[in-house]
């Protein structure tokens, strides 16, 4: 006898949802937007027509407007590198003995263009392609400070300061070997954490490129408005006597800067026009910004502890900010 089947219990259909929804919604959204806008047009006119509000668009706009290419070619070529060149190359072409890969990959990044959002991915490929720690270290540090982007734009941004080029070359180099020889000596396997996967594995070449494009585009892009607008507002809104009474301090000034640089997170492409306009700081103290920024800053220590593991990133980014600072015025006295 065949067994009789139960019904089964009623299921509840998801609603449909209209596709219209939406688009009904956006012409709606933009009459509001421009209602706001006639309402405020006079107000808005009058703040905008201020002193204060003119030097500040006049900065910003500035900032933004030369930086941007930079920032753009940086992040084709850093694409280009982690996309296209193969790890497999770097362990290659570095000294087998780590006291020597050191600073050799230390200079490796004056040839290979890398902005820091590509640098920690690239440092992970490194290590897990078997280069000394050290070693990937160093070139983690020195990529996005002294490739050719970045030292020409540093060289536009400064056009009557030539030896600021020469300055944060030789301040960033040292730095990043100097991190690298003292891990090598201090440092300890457990506070490193290895990657454990490829940033692009899966994914065709051309598909992996044009990714990394478009995140490090919107990416550096945003953080290079934040920092032009703070750069705007230090020029415009805070006084001249509060800036004077920092900057005429040597050792303020240094340390105030290199904490500004931690904060704003700029891409290294685009810092030197942020250094470049404020103006009221020695050169020594800007130097200070342009070594600090591009080794340690907010998204980076936040990259570095994803990456390599929170144990690392709360010994390594300390360490670091404070020989920048220790090896950027020691450079800044002695060159400029």
């Amino acid at each position: 006898m065949a067994t009789p089947t139960r019904p089964r219990p009623s299921q509840k259909k998801p609603k449909p949802t209209n596709p219209t929804d939406r688009t009904d919604r956006t012409p709606l959204t933009l009459i509001t937007v421009l209602i706001l806008a006639v309402l405020v047009q006079n107000p808005l006119r009058g703040a905008l027509s201020s002193p204060v509000m003119q030097t500040w668009t006049t900065v910003f706009v500035a900032v933004v407007v030369q930086a941007m290419p930079f920032l753009v070619l940086g992040v084709l070529l850093s694409a280009a590198i982690a996309v296209f060149v193969p790890p497999s190359f770097f362990t290659r072409a570095l000294p087998t003995r780590p006291s020597l890969a050191v600073p050799v990959a230390g200079a490796a990044g004056a040839v290979l263009p890398g902005c820091e959002c590509a640098s920690v991915p690239v440092t992970g490929a490194l290590i897990r392609r078997g280069v000394p720690p050290a070693a990937a270290l160093a070139f983690l540090l020195s990529a996005p400070a002294i490739n050719p982007v970045v030292l020409t734009a540093t060289a536009v941004a400064f056009p009557d300061t030539p030896e600021m080029v020469l300055a944060r070359l030789v301040a960033s180099l040292l730095v990043s070997c100097a991190m690298g020889w003292l891990w090598l000596r201090l440092g300890r396997t457990d506070w490193l954490r290895p990657p454990t996967h490829p940033s692009h594995e899966g994914k065709p070449r051309a598909a992996a490129f044009w990714d990394s494009v478009r995140h490090d585009v919107l990416h550096a892009g945003g953080f290079l408005i934040l920092g032009a607008m703070a750069a705007a507002t230090l020029k415009a809104a805070v006084p001249e006597s509060w800036l004077s009474d920092l900057a005429a301090n040597p050792w303020a000034a240094v340390v105030a800067l290199g904490i500004l640089a931690v904060v704003l997170s700029l891409c290294s492409e685009a810092d030197a026009f942020v250094a470049a306009s404020l103006t009221h700081f020695s050169l020594t103290a800007r130097l200070a910004f342009l070594v600090v920024g591009p080794m340690v800053d907010l998204k980076l220590i936040a990259m570095q502890a994803g990456t390599f593991g929170r144990s690392f990133a709360l010994r390594f980014a300390p360490t670091t900010f404070l020989l920048a600072l220790a090896i950027s015025t020691a450079t800044g006295t002695a060159l400029l």
